[in-house]
């Protein structure tokens, strides 16, 4: 399961941001000893990552920070899984940088996600050939299907989104080949505070998640 305490990268100052560390934190928790299940969340600073890792069975490196290496080392240091996920303005192969500055901490544990890379203006695009560009690292590789079908910035005060192509992206992913996949996932997007354009919707995701798994069985 994952979540944001705080989501630091928003378009607008009015824009949603989350409870905050303490209250995100303390939720994070909850859910995670009440469900059983292990929880991810990111981090964007330094100073929160010794908290987040209290909790977090995985520290997440937003993808306009993976190449902080401030953060990489602290987050690695932790003994936590580190998921960094590649940053829109990166080719695949950067990311070797980035992992290794996680390896050279003392910490092999680490996950590599793909969400697309900037394509002109307001637009992301998803090359598959990413996904294996990115297991030569050596990492377990993730594909975020709902982040990279997001317009960012393309409302103009917020990012949009194409949801309508989650299942086709995710689909085409598992037939080249990934160990997980990423989805955002709300019961009624039109209402989601943050992302809500790329977001599943919870009655679909269901059908949706069984034919993903479906061609990565295939793959397999």
């Amino acid at each position: 399961f994952k979540s944001s305490y705080d989501k630091a990268n928003r378009s607008s100052l009015k824009s949603y941001r989350g409870p905050g560390l303490v209250k995100g934190i303390a939720q994070l928790e909850r859910i995670r000893s009440s469900l059983g299940v292990p929880v991810l969340t990111d981090v964007h600073q330094v100073s929160e990552v010794d908290r987040a890792s209290a909790v977090a069975d995985v520290l997440q490196i937003p993808a306009f920070l993976c190449r902080q290496t401030d953060l990489l080392v602290a987050a690695a240091k932790t003994g936590s899984v580190v998921n960094i996920k590649k940053g829109q303005f990166l080719a695949p192969w950067d990311m070797g940088v980035a992992v290794q500055k996680v390896r050279e901490s003392g910490n092999r544990r680490i996950l590599v996600t793909e969400r697309g890379v900037s394509f002109g203006y307001n637009n992301l695009v998803v090359d598959f050939l990413s996904l294996p560009a990115l297991k030569q690292l050596g990492c377990p590789v993730v594909f975020d299907a709902t982040h990279s079908v997001q317009l960012p910035g393309g409302l103009g005060h917020a990012s949009g989104g194409r949801s309508q192509y989650v299942g086709a992206l995710a689909r085409a992913a598992a037939a080249v080949g990934v160990d997980g996949y990423f989805f955002e996932v709300h019961p009624d997007p039109s209402k989601a505070k943050s992302d809500g354009p790329n977001m599943v919707r919870l009655k679909d995701f269901g059908a949706l998640l069984k034919r993903v798994l479906s061609h990565d069985a295939l793959e397999r």
